[in-house]
């Protein structure tokens, strides 16, 4: 389900957020973006995988290892596997179809 969420998200730079199972938008323009949407439900896929609190743990673990060792947080949020693979698929609106399960994980560096 895709909801926008224009006072939660009002003070971010986030777009857009995947909460499982929801997708939160900052504006409601970006419920015709596809790319970004394909993005969350990359996530939403990956979330799934991970039974949802395993992904959260992995994210933000992952996140933290990778501030530490870059000391910028947004270099590290680049850095998450979970992020590499949707930023790398996001153009692809045919990418969950043919994804194999734990597609992320070839995404570490």
């Amino acid at each position: 389900m895709i909801l926008v969420c224009q006072r939660l998200l009002k003070n971010t730079k986030i777009s857009g957020i995947t909460l499982f199972p929801f997708i939160l938008l900052q504006k409601p323009e970006n419920l015709q973006n596809e790319i970004l949407i394909n993005h969350e439900k990359i996530h939403l896929r990956q979330q799934a995988e991970l039974l949802v609190i395993f992904f959260y743990l992995w994210y933000v673990i992952e996140y933290y290892y990778w501030f530490f060792r870059l000391k910028n947080s947004f270099l590290a949020y680049k850095s998450i596997s979970f992020e590499r693979e949707a930023y790398a698929m996001e153009d692809d609106l045919n990418y969950l179809e043919t994804r194999k399960i734990w597609s992320f994980w070839k995404y570490k560096i």
